[in-house]
């Protein structure tokens, strides 16, 4: 396992919600963080320091807080490119789809385009994984300036899969500035494309 694969599956346990198992995980992504070079490494390292020694309670409350139906702190990546629109659940189909033709089955629980599921599936099959975070690369640096700005205890890990990215491209840099001012898309008409049930506005992932 290469060390992005390495950062995608740290981070992927990190970005969870809290829980006594992601306890337990700390001490292991502690010792994979100092594996890995600074510019992934470090920011692991330093969300898995925030998270150790603190009250499950206080975490969880954090957690919610943090991610729970705020558009700028999303852990849903087609979320920031298409909203609540009926093009989201088009692209969630296209998540599902790709896990699928790697041999995966998605858990029916989960929408596919969770940050935590991407990661897993990247550290797997980490060509089409790579591919699924770059066609989101935009989203994900708005998430990580949202954190940031916000002193967030989490942004170290979302800084941890930015730098297994490109940088951002002029065009993707005009497209993080319009999420900002804009946030993403709105529509209410449901995600009916996705299935037969329409899809609401995502709340956390509440476990994994």
């Amino acid at each position: 396992m290469g060390p992005d694969q390495i950062a995608w599956q740290c981070a992927s346990v990190l970005l969870g919600y809290p829980d006594e198992r992601l306890l337990a995980d700390l001490p292991v992504v502690r010792r994979a963080a100092l594996t890995l070079p600074d510019p992934l490494g470090r920011p692991l390292a330093r969300t898995a320091d925030h998270l150790s020694g603190r009250p499950l309670d206080e975490l969880q409350t954090s957690y919610v807080d943090t991610f729970d139906g705020r558009r700028r702190h999303n852990l849903f990546l087609t979320y920031f490119a298409h909203g609540d629109t009926r093009k989201r659940g088009t692209a969630l189909l296209r998540f599902k789809q790709t896990y699928r033709s790697s041999g995966l089955v998605p858990d029916e629980a989960e929408l596919p385009d969770h940050l935590c599921v991407v990661l897993e599936y990247a550290a797997t099959v980490p060509d089409r994984g790579r591919t699924l975070l770059l066609d989101h690369r935009a989203g994900l640096e708005l998430l990580r300036l949202a954190l940031r700005d916000d002193g967030s205890r989490w942004v170290g890990a979302v800084e941890a899969v930015c730098a297994t990215l490109p940088p951002l491209r002029g065009e993707e840099h005009d497209a993080v500035r319009r999420l900002a001012a804009e946030g993403p898309p709105v529509e209410e008409v449901g995600l009916t494309p996705y299935g037969s049930v329409d899809l609401p506005m995502p709340t956390v992932r509440g476990g994994r």
